[in-house]
């Protein structure tokens, strides 16, 4: 079996190993079909690491994955070979405080997909995983679709952490897919209006084309004037989704009193980010960090197959798997209006 795996910084090698094998009664075999690159995939293919997870060469990174089920554990019951699944790549225990409260995505003992220390991603050809991890497609939604219902789904828990969306006025800084995947529930939510900003022309577009009511480039003008211009009392809820210090202040000031900082962008390295305290105090902002998806998965599906928005725009490249490396190349320099690069089995 196949696998595309890092080997040092900058550097992948396609690897032959093993076939994986059902071990537990619950386990699944797919076959892989689509791979979605991940900003957080890129962080460790630049840099080997985000934060205390260091990647540990050879290691296959992607968790944004859709396949078909080749065969199933003697306990297995929701799906059979030959179904289409999208595929959920966290796995929590099940039994511990947080899994208990109902927050398995911060779960004591969770492993994810092509997290160092946890799991090998799912740039192979074939993985396995728990049944619970497997989602099944409905006919019409595509393997591409599927791939992409997994950053949808942290936009979507992002914009229910949020505030009550109709009607208000929010912020999106940094329009990759993420930055989409929470402006698309926002406004079928009913945002009254959604102001964008990114440092790429074709993601400004992006963003109008599926929704925005404005967007600024943060290099080329005074992006909070230009928003305070029209929202004099300032911002409901700010969406940072680009990990930057600068983005961070600019939501300070854009945010009105009361008003809410979604944190959900990987910031480049380990190091602290800092906030004006004196404007936080006196505004009484809240922060509120977004880690991952909490039980947004299957709706992000459902979401998709009853068409109440279309993902397929943040797919702008593929690639076959054997070209897996030209498509962290063109993500990590965002070259050629990328958004989304998909790999192809």
């Amino acid at each position: 079996m196949k696998s595309m795996k890092l080997t040092g910084l900058r550097q992948m090698q396609m690897m032959e190993g093993p076939a994986p094998e059902l071990v537990r009664d619950d386990d699944v075999l797919i076959t892989m079909k689509a791979v979605g690159v991940c900003g957080s995939d890129v962080h460790y293919y630049e840099t080997g690491r985000i934060g205390s997870q260091v990647v540990a060469y050879p290691f296959a990174v992607g968790h944004e994955g859709a396949g078909e089920v080749a065969a199933v554990g003697t306990a297995v019951t929701k799906v059979k070979p030959g179904d289409r699944v999208a595929i959920d790549p966290a796995n929590p225990c099940g039994t511990c405080d947080q899994c208990r409260a109902g927050r398995p995505h911060t779960c004591r003992h969770l492993t994810y997909l092509g997290c160092p220390k946890q799991a090998e991603g799912c740039l192979s050809e074939q993985i396995v995983m728990p049944e619970d991890s497997c989602l099944p497609l409905p006919d019409d939604v595509s393997y591409e679709e599927a791939a992409i219902s997994e950053p949808l789904s942290i936009g979507m828990y992002a914009v229910e952490l949020s505030v009550p969306v109709p009607g208000t006025r929010i912020g999106i800084l940094g329009a990759g897919p993420i930055g989409l995947s929470v402006l698309l529930p926002a406004r079928a939510q009913g945002a009254k209006a959604i102001y964008v900003t990114d440092k790429l022309d074709p993601r400004i577009a992006l963003a109008k084309k599926a929704g925005a009511t404005w967007g600024g480039h943060p290099d080329r003008e005074d992006i909070v004037a230009r928003v305070l211009e029209q929202e004099p009392g300032g911002l409901d809820v700010v969406f940072e989704c680009c990990g930057e210090q600068d983005a961070l202040d600019q939501a300070i000031d854009l945010l009105k009193p009361g008003g809410k900082l979604m944190l959900i962008g990987i910031p480049p390295t380990a190091e602290r980010v800092s906030f004006e305290i004196d404007k936080l105090r006196h505004k009484e902002i809240a922060i509120q960090n977004v880690r991952r998806q909490n039980g947004c998965a299957q709706k992000a599906i459902d979401l998709i197959a009853q068409r109440v928005f279309d993902v397929n725009l943040m797919t702008t490249h593929r690639f076959d798997f054997a070209r897996t490396a030209e498509a962290f190349d063109l993500v990590a320099a965002y070259r050629d209006g990328v958004v989304k690069a998909m790999i192809h089995f």
